[in-house]
């Protein structure tokens, strides 16, 4: 494997483990950087950007006890659902010399790569942080990771990831991608364990199995490999009781007209990702309201896209350098009219590859210090597992029978406010259009709903800060 081929799938390797896993007290964490070829530029765009992002990226926290599937690592592979693997493969890492593959038989069922009879862990104030790749995720379903004792006999669930047909997905054919679980994400107890109403698990510590389950469609076969699964300190210990980011696509007045008075009544400040050539005309805002929003309220103005045509189409429709080109001009927009935030969301979400081939978060990382998705099946966390797919949950609203994220999920017990400030995340609010009335689509919060999730956020304390903040934490 060439050292290209690694930095392209997102690590350039790591240190060979034997046995199970062991607790690492000097050696550093490999970095998840925005990955950057080491033999020539990504997709052949070779001019640097005028402004290329000046922000730190993060890399992996040091992981306090890490399985990285070296030789005799001990965990197999399983399930009714598998038809190969491999334990020791060598033909596709990120660290050490080999990790582990497993390929599924297109029937549906669960696959999996577990180890049972571990010494019993402590997961208090600590996260999951799992390195694993997908082949090809034509036929992928979904993946799980159960953490549990007993020989799983009791045990909590995270969904991993949901494979979606037709939006942007967070696990891409072919590369290899960081996923942090949280205390807040888990989704599911059985046995002696359980959650409560609120959404604390019964218990944060005897745990001695482990299990990575991936499910396909029953369409065909999925390859899956696995890297590494590590522990690491969790959100909580830069954000005790969670923080949370409240972002505004598409660059509505309404922000600034009825979203900004009231969030001002609460000090919290948001994140506007903006449509540059749209700013001026029709119900969008202009230049002196959004100076006004940075400058008096302490909001962030981030970028969206330059051209409103590139913001319907999306970027994966473009070419890399038709994409690379309004990146370019979108930041140097935005620096030019004095906005200083280096933070990007992905039109539609859509961060695949460009009409020939290139990633476009890759093409991203030239030009922006983050940029955020709308992928929520776990919460984002701090520092992010992937700077440039940063998790978001959207839609939300306080209409009826209109779609999208009910604002009851986030604001009744045990919603994602509760396990924000009793487990510790980084919860990120993808908002659109406010109106004064009832909302009439997914993408619409009325004012009263609005009103209601900002006393929400403030009743249960949870500092709110703009994206560029939250990142400045890093260090």
């Amino acid at each position: 494997m060439s050292r290209r081929s690694a930095l392209l799938m997102g690590g350039a390797g790591g240190v060979a483990m034997a046995g199970g896993g062991a607790w690492l007290g000097t050696v550093a964490a490999q970095p998840q950087t925005a990955p950057v070829a080491a033999e020539g530029a990504i997709g052949g765009l070779v001019t640097p950007p005028p402004y290329a992002p000046s922000g730190r990226r993060p890399q992996n926290r040091r992981a306090t006890w890490s399985q990285q599937f070296q030789a005799s690592h001990g965990w197999t592979a399983g399930g009714t659902g598998t038809a190969s693997s491999e334990p020791n493969d060598k033909t596709q890492f990120v660290r050490g010399t080999q990790s582990v593959s497993v390929t599924t038989n297109g029937t549906g069922k669960q696959s999996y790569v577990r180890r049972t009879r571990m010494t019993a862990m402590d997961l208090s104030g600590k996260m999951i942080r799992l390195l694993f790749r997908v082949d090809d995720v034509t036929n992928l379903s979904k993946i799980v990771f159960y953490l549990g004792s007993g020989s799983l006999a009791n045990y909590f669930t995270w969904t991993v990831h949901v494979h979606s047909k037709t939006a942007a997905n967070y696990v891409q054919s072919g590369e290899w991608v960081t996923v942090h679980l949280q205390w807040a994400d888990v989704v599911g107890a059985a046995g002696t364990y359980s959650i409560s109403a609120a959404g604390s698990p019964s218990t944060k510590t005897g745990f001695t199995d482990m299990s990575f389950a991936v499910y396909d469609n029953a369409g065909g076969p999925v390859t899956y490999r696995l890297q590494a699964v590590e522990l690491i300190p969790d959100t909580a210990k830069v954000f005790p009781k969670g923080v949370v980011s409240i972002t505004f696509d598409d660059s509505h007045n309404s922000v600034h007209n009825l979203a900004r008075p009231i969030m001002d009544s609460f000090g919290f400040p948001g994140t506007v990702y903006n449509i540059a050539d749209a700013i001026g005309t029709g119900s969008f805002l202009t230049i002196e309201q959004m100076r006004s929003m940075q400058n008096f309220s302490g909001w962030e103005m981030g970028g969206h896209s330059y051209a409103n045509a590139v913001h319907t189409a999306s970027y994966p429709k473009l070419t890399a350098e038709q994409a690379d080109e309004d990146f370019r001009k979108l930041r140097e927009w935005l620096v030019s009219n004095g906005f200083t935030s280096e933070h990007f969301a992905y039109p539609h979400g859509a961060f695949q590859k460009t009409s020939d081939g290139v990633p476009v978060d890759l093409i991203a990382s030239r030009h922006f210090t983050t940029a955020r998705s709308i992928i929520s099946e776990t919460i984002e966390s701090f520092a992010p597992a992937m700077p440039y797919r940063l998790k978001a949950l959207t839609g939300i609203n306080d209409g009826t029978g209109i779609g999208g994220t009910a604002l009851t999920k986030l604001t009744g017990p045990g919603g994602k406010l509760d396990r924000c400030a009793q487990n510790g995340d980084w919860l990120i609010l993808c908002l659109h259009k406010i109106v004064p009335g009832a909302p009439t689509m997914s993408t619409e919060i009325g004012t009263a709903g609005l009103t209601t999730l900002m006393q929400q956020i403030a009743d249960r304390g949870i500092p709110v800060v703009t994206v560029e903040e939250a990142m400045a934490y890093y260090k």
